[in-house]
């Protein structure tokens, strides 16, 4: 079947005579001239053509109700409007071709028409949207969708010491509504650096779309088997709900029809422009994807006033969400069991947990600036990292025991001052564990457990034992203390009068002879 919209306008339009038609469409000059002759012959169908007519119109009006159609189509058959059943599929959910035609058919019986198959019927319907397929699109949203995307082909830089070659991959996002683009060269496609470059385009479009579209690639999307209920990578799921959006992703094997052709574009506009340019620095790289970014936003559309960029500043981004306060910093993930000390670790310090979650499996999240942790999916810590190495563990009070929260009010004052509340020997040792090594702080653990030895037997027993110690002239320690009020020595009658004395001197008071054999009779 000719196109016989085209050879109209062609003919009426642009003033191209049927042998130059036929040339430029492929078609016989005299079919051609013949339809030209019968259309200015209509009466009821005249130049400029109505809005939404179809070639299957055209040729009703123009050769009439004939039993043969110009497309050797059988009249006395009811033609379905395929314009509505197209509508109806892409509208509709779940809608099918059996359905619209079951529609067809009782329409046509109650209406004692004559009506086409099902297999007619889809034959005809795939002929109608290859014909009408051009005017058979929708208008993208405004503000609704950014598609983002990665360039197929790639660009080379040089390091100026080595000469090694480093492939720069170029990432595209782009708005549907205005095409408005925006592209940034990255030295690495992990996932830290996929969100950076997702950030860097929110930030450039100035707003955050309610959708954004993506590709299958394993930085966004883990598994995506039936499109509908798709398993995002963990920290892109988390990057869209801190900024308030959507994540989208594409059907597998089948195209963004949009990003897809931006990307070409984008390919062709600053890929091969910079292809045969040597880059030494990832500096110079970004300030030519940059220039060459502008002027591609720049240039004036084709069939439209404006450029992208004026499409974009006057139309669609007062539809956009306004940014976050602060962009979404990209985090690492790793799974660990909470031991014992409920000390979890960034591979240079350590961070407490609950204590409650020893044994159990936690998730953590580390930033550039933080480290959080998830237990089932609930966030139970939270901590500022901490980038150079300390001596000691990071440590909140709420996440220790009650009896170990004492250890972070310890120090010398405050064990003097409780000893002072014992007794003169309680206090003795403690002063003796405060000043047992160069810092006072290494007496700290023999003084909590001097603590906790009055905790368990009383501050009278403990006076009494250190008092014991003292008396016996050795050196205080816990183990010796520990030991007086276990066998309940802290109970006897005096601690200075059960103390061993040192023999008296008398000299020797019986002579050898005594000791002599029978000398003990005499």
């Amino acid at each position: 079947m000719l196109d016989y919209k085209d050879i109209i306008i062609k003919h009426y339009a642009l003033h191209m005579s049927g042998r130059q038609i036929a040339a430029a469409i492929g078609a016989s000059k005299s079919g051609v001239n013949d339809f030209l002759k019968a259309f200015e012959q209509c009466e009821s169908l005249s130049y400029p053509l109505p809005a939404g007519i179809t070639n299957y119109g055209i040729a009703e009006l123009v050769y009439g109700k004939n039993p043969e159609g110009v497309d050797g189509r059988d009249l006395s058959f009811e033609l379905p409007d395929f314009a509505e059943v197209e509508k109806q599929m892409n509208s509709r959910k779940n809608m099918t071709l059996v359905f619209l035609w079951g529609r067809y058919k009782n329409r046509c019986m109650a209406e004692e028409k004559k009506f086409y198959s099902y297999r007619q019927f889809c034959g005809r319907y795939m002929s109608w949207r290859e014909e009408n397929y051009e005017t058979l699109h929708f208008n993208a949203v405004i503000g609704e969708k950014m598609e983002v995307d990665f360039a197929g082909k790639t660009f080379s830089m040089i390091n100026r010491l080595t000469g090694e070659l480093s492939t720069i991959v170029v990432f595209v996002a782009v708005l549907p509504y205005s095409q408005y683009i925006y592209a940034e060269g990255m030295l690495s496609t992990k996932e830290p650096q996929w969100i950076d470059v997702n950030n860097h385009a929110l930030r450039f479009f100035g707003g955050v779309p309610a959708i954004v579209v993506c590709d299958n690639c394993k930085q966004a999307v883990t598994v995506n088997k039936d499109w509908i209920e798709p398993e995002l990578n963990k920290d892109y799921a988390e990057w869209a709900e801190h900024n308030g959006t959507v994540i989208l992703p594409a059907k597998v094997r089948r195209p963004k029809s949009l990003a897809e052709g931006t990307v070409k574009f984008a390919t062709t506009w600053i890929i091969a422009a910079l292809c045969n340019r040597k880059f030494f620095s990832f500096e110079e790289v970004q300030c030519a994807v940059a220039e060459k970014l502008e002027e591609l936003n720049q240039y004036p559309f084709k069939k439209r006033e404006g450029c992208r960029y004026s499409a974009y500043s006057d139309e669609e981004q007062a539809f956009m969400k306004p940014l976050p306060l602060t962009p979404y910093e990209p985090a690492v993930w790793s799974t660990a069991k909470v031991p014992l000390d409920y000390l979890i670790t960034d591979g240079k310090n350590k961070y407490s947990v609950p204590f409650d979650l020893i044994g159990e499996e936690v998730d953590i999240q580390l930033t550039k600036t933080m480290v959080e942790v998830f237990f089932h999916g609930s966030r139970v810590a939270s901590h500022k990292r901490v980038l150079r190495q300390l001596r000691d563990p990071i440590v909140q009070p709420e996440h220790m025991p009650i009896e170990h929260r004492k250890y972070l009010t310890y120090n010398a004052d405050e064990f003097i001052r409780w000893a002072q509340d014992a007794g003169q020997y309680t206090l003795a040792v403690v002063k003796a564990f405060l000043s047992s090594g160069r810092e006072p702080e290494q007496g700290y653990k023999s003084c909590a457990r001097l603590t906790r030895l009055g905790d368990k037997y009383g501050l009278d027993r403990l006076e009494k034992a250190c008092e014991r110690v003292i008396a016996y002239g050795v050196q205080p320690s816990i183990r010796n203390i520990s030991t007086v009020l276990k066998n309940r020595q802290d109970k006897l009658a005096s601690a200075s009068s059960d103390v061993p004395k040192p023999p008296k001197s008398h000299g020797i008071t019986r002579g050898a002879a005594y000791f002599q054999r029978g000398g003990a009779q005499q």
